[in-house]
């Protein structure tokens, strides 16, 4: 989805280059724990541990990885 204008795009690509290699890694961390929370709120409540990673892992990296890293108990 491109809902950007390309002027304010690249009023954004420069504000990112303007940052240091420790901002960038900190506002990537922040950006990725903002989306885990939200995921996470998403999640039906009861879930256990186990599920609630697996779930989490889906949502971030799709199914097939998910079903290798937390199989489906049975």
């Amino acid at each position: 989805m491109l809902d950007t204008t390309p002027e304010f795009q690249q009023f954004v690509d420069e504000q990112y280059r303007c940052l240091t290699p420790g901002e960038r890694v900190s506002l990537s961390t922040e950006m990725f724990d903002a989306a885990r929370s939200l995921a996470e709120s998403s999640l039906p409540p009861g879930l256990g541990e186990y599920e609630r990673k697996r779930w989490i892992t889906e949502r971030f990296y799709g199914a097939e990885f998910a079903n290798r890293v937390f199989p489906l108990k049975r």
